[in-house]
């Protein structure tokens, strides 16, 4: 485990890192040898005698990080480990993070509750609550397709809506949902769930359209109101209104191609079958005994 307080004040950088080495009574040069190699590898090389009071947030983090590596450990447990740095500065050491587990090849088990930052960090996710793991897997799997209604909230925002699984083709399912409107889903992501699900889409993944205007065959399609826009440079986000009062969400990369709808504004909401995912719904759900 590293965290920036974790480091003795009073030692250099050189001393810091070498700490537990010097605990195991390893061979001065062998000492002289493996700190000098962390230090390259974490940037450091230079900072040698300076003093953790000396050195910024996300320096004293690189030291902490080089002196749990320099004892090759074979699982590095990181908890909350940049919760105390600025925005710029976390995501910077995120990168630097990536790049030094895979310079040294050592499995991190990486703590957080930041979900874009277990997303960037992450070769496999897993999401907890309450104790329990809910799911594990690749982030772009757990975030496209989400296994449970805890985890398509957690990893960024969801639009859920319930509905009646009414037909099962080969490549794609139908469902009517509770306002009577018809989407289609895959067939391989609705599985063997049903009849009652919850079908849910990424707001990335919704094409916002003027009202009226045709979409292409297959896509799924909702119209809707606009409540509250922002405007948040790389896109546009919009709370809309859509049918019997359902609030959905949609976000609308900033090209710069022609204006963006405005709140009052009727659109067409569209998108992809492959991009739902379903969901049981929580109402169908039978309870489950608990496991020690």
């Amino acid at each position: 485990v590293f965290q920036s307080y974790a480091l003795f004040p009073h030692l250099d950088v050189f001393d810091n890192v070498a700490f537990g080495l010097r605990r195991k009574h390893v061979d001065r040069n062998e000492i002289d040898r493996r700190v000098g190699h962390m230090l390259e590898l974490v940037d450091l090389t230079g900072f040698e005698t300076r003093k953790p009071g000396n050195l910024s947030g996300g320096q004293q983090q690189r030291v902490a990080l080089a002196r749990a590596l320099v004892n090759r450990p074979k699982l590095l447990l990181l908890d909350e480990p940049l919760g105390a740095l600025d925005l710029k500065l976390r995501k910077q050491m995120q990168l630097e993070l990536k790049r030094i587990q895979s310079d040294v090849g050592i499995t991190f088990l990486y703590v957080t509750h930041d979900q874009e930052e277990a997303m960037v960090m992450s070769d496999r996710l897993a999401v907890m609550s309450a104790g329990r793991i809910e799911q594990v897997g690749p982030p772009d799997v757990v975030y496209d397709n989400p296994a449970t209604e805890f985890v398509a909230g957690f990893l960024g925002a969801s639009n859920l809506m319930t509905g009646e699984v009414v037909d099962r083709g080969a490549a794609l399912a139908r469902i009517r949902l509770d306002d009577g409107i018809h989407v289609q889903v895959t067939t391989e992501r609705l599985g063997d769930r049903g009849p009652r699900v919850k079908v849910g889409v990424r707001p990335e993944k919704i094409k916002v359209l003027p009202a009226g205007e045709p979409v292409g065959d297959g896509w799924n399609s909702l119209e809707g109101v606009v409540g509250m826009t922002a405007y948040i440079g790389v896109s546009h986000q919009y709370t809309m209104e859509g049918p019997g009062g359902r609030k959905l969400s949609a976000y609308a990369q900033n090209l710069g191609a022609g204006p963006a709808p405005r709140q009052g504004d009727r659109v067409r909401l569209c998108w992809h079958p492959e991009h739902s995912f379903v969901i049981e719904s929580s109402a169908s759900r039978e309870p489950k005994e608990e496991s020690l």
